[in-house]
């Protein structure tokens, strides 16, 4: 059985939505909204249909989809410039250290500053992956796609890229974070916050939100204890970016407190070590074909980008792939793919 990555397209509406009902919240780049949904297939087709490869406002939504049977088991994304169409802001943890002569003494209060710093940056997020399919290291599949497709159209994006990964939600579906915070200025819950943001953006924190520093020794516990801290749910995905060079420089999100991760996108371990090569040779078995010898291919451009785990033996001036992947791939001999191994 072989999954592989494609761009999404209308059809995937329906796959897409019933993978947004299972989110469970506080998952913003995938609402459970039909009709958010089909404005971000609209907006997916035309970045992969624009002329030109310039940094702009695109947004790129990947599908997961099993060869055998045509079945959608999971959803990725990238935007390829936020903040263009409204302020993209999050949360910078700074400190503020003041000094008393009389009482000798220092104080440092951390702080929480509403910031636009990551604004301009390329953005990856709405991965979800179906729970029937959480193992055999497709959710890695689905994540390093994305940086690939990044390195073989490179002048499409920014020089900074970010990924949010969703904060802690409690058994309610509410945030304590939320809740110690921004939900105090707003009359709304969470939720209601959350599913007005995934479909007409948080431009309404701008227009509301206090722009003054926030003690952080001023919220109560619950929030204090959530800052920084993924979603259960994410700390898989979390040590998959930290694996690939991301990095928490103390931004987080402004609804749930939940880390945002920041690289230097040539530095992204994928796009640093993805080679190019031509195929030379197609063959039904190659080598021991372990699980643990499976690279990650991927080849075309824009709507004909494809990607998926395959063995290789790359022997310089020779390189064979094994039959199935080629089949999945519709790879021929004399192709250009490019590759990066599993681990």
């Amino acid at each position: 059985m072989t999954f592989l990555i494609r761009p999404a397209n209308m059809g995937d509406l329906q796959p897409i939505y019933e993978m947004a009902k299972r989110t469970g919240g506080g998952f913003t780049n995938l609402p459970p909204d039909k009709k958010a949904l089909f404005a971000k297939l609209e907006r997916s087709a035309a970045g992969f249909d624009r002329v030109g490869d310039v940094v702009a406002d695109d947004l790129y939504v990947f599908v997961l989809q099993n060869t055998l049977t045509g079945e959608v088991r999971g959803t990725c994304q990238i935007f390829g410039n936020v903040g263009q169409k409204w302020p993209f802001y999050s949360y910078r943890i700074g400190a503020l250290t003041q000094h008393s002569v009389e009482l000798e003494r220092t104080f440092r209060a951390d702080i929480l500053n509403l910031s636009t710093d990551l604004e301009g940056a390329t953005e990856v997020g709405g991965l979800f992956l179906h729970p029937g399919e959480r193992a055999g290291g497709l959710g890695m599949l689905i994540a390093r796609s994305r940086y690939l497709f990044i390195r073989n159209h490179r002048q499409r994006f920014a020089d900074r890229t970010i990924a949010e990964l969703r904060g802690v939600i409690d058994e309610a579906g509410g945030s304590p974070f939320w809740d110690g915070v921004a939900g105090r200025f707003f009359g709304m819950s969470f939720q209601e916050a959350d599913e007005f943001n995934a479909k007409f953006g948080n431009q309404f924190i701008a227009d509301l939100m206090p722009k003054h520093p926030v003690y952080i020794a001023m919220l109560p516990e619950s929030a204090k204890t959530v800052i920084g801290v993924p979603h259960p749910s994410g700390r898989a995905a979390m040590r998959m970016l930290e694996n690939e060079g991301f990095a928490w420089e103390n931004y987080i999100d402004i609804f749930d407190g939940g880390p945002t991760m920041t690289a230097r996108t040539d530095q992204i371990r994928s796009i640093r070590e993805a080679k190019d090569v031509t195929i030379t040779e197609i063959r039904k078995f190659v080598g021991e074909q372990k699980v643990d010898q499976k690279k990650l291919l991927t080849l075309g451009r824009l709507h004909t980008f494809k990607a998926a785990y395959g063995w290789m033996d790359d022997r310089g001036d020779d390189v064979i792939i094994d039959a199935e992947t080629a089949r999945a791939l519709n790879i021929s001999v004399g192709d250009q793919v490019t590759y990066v191994g599993r681990s």
